[in-house]
């Protein structure tokens, strides 16, 4: 196995199990969708880098839809279906294994486009452009987003996301990204600091110590276990000088 394989194990084993694989709250994910009014039903929903899926399985809870979820890992997936059976949700959710960048959808083929903490992974932008196509006109679009809440930033934080994240900006520019891209902004909120912690960080670092164990000799994975604790230590210390910000927008 080579090196990168071998840390994309790593890093799916840190990963593996979690309720979310971001922060959010299903209250989030509901208050978010309250803002997108006059949805036809049933809605037809894309959930991109839907994760284990806990957003789509409250958007599948609380109104008439069809969500189609897609996530690259399989595994996710897996969970997500498991998931939806338990909460005999299975006839609203289909997943797919897609990248997101290669999505085999029609133009217009969705009333409601959502992506909670993935679109960094295209660029904000980009996923604005790319996904805006796959919404009829009036469709929705609901994108959640790592940003700034502070210029003054602590050397500290802004050192980790300097490397970490470095497109990473605030809620304005965001704004303007969305409005820039053929969109008009609805409304945005703010994860509560709580949102970060319940069905993300908390079970996460739990789960530090015994992958300690686990990789004890070997150097590049305590590396990216140390990087995890890093970055649940910043959310910890800083908390006050970033957010997580839910976008919700109309296409033009």
């Amino acid at each position: 196995m080579s090196s990168d394989a071998r840390l994309d194990a790593v890093f799916r084993d840190i990963h593996q199990g979690l309720p979310r694989q971001g922060p959010g709250t299903d209250a989030a994910t509901l208050a978010a969708l309250q803002l997108c009014t006059g949805l036809p039903e049933p809605t037809r929903v894309l959930d991109i880098g839907c994760g284990p899926g806990m957003q789509t399985l409250a958007i599948a809870r609380s109104r008439n839809a069809q969500a189609v979820a897609v996530d690259v890992d399989e595994t996710f997936l897996a969970q997500l279906n498991q998931s939806a059976g338990a909460a005999a949700l299975a006839d609203r959710i289909t997943t797919r294994a897609l990248n997101m960048n290669e999505l085999p959808f029609g133009n217009g083929e969705f009333d409601l486009v959502w992506s909670e903490g993935a679109a960094y992974i295209m660029g904000f932008a980009a996923a604005l452009r790319q996904w805006r196509p796959l919404l009829g006109p009036g469709g929705y679009l609901m994108v959640s987003e790592l940003c700034w809440t502070t210029h003054l930033r602590p050397r500290p934080v802004a050192e980790f996301f300097a490397e970490a994240y470095p497109p990473m900006t605030d809620v304005e520019t965001r704004l303007a990204d969305i409005a820039a891209n053929g969109y008009e902004v609805v409304g945005h909120l703010t994860l509560p600091d709580e949102g970060w912690w319940t069905h993300y960080y908390t079970p996460l670092e739990r789960k530090l110590p015994s992958l300690r164990a686990r990789y004890a000799n070997d150097q590049a994975a305590g590396e990216l276990i140390d990087e995890t604790q890093r970055e649940i230590d910043m959310r910890r210390q800083y908390r006050d000088a970033y957010c997580y910000e839910y976008f919700v927008a109309v296409r033009d």
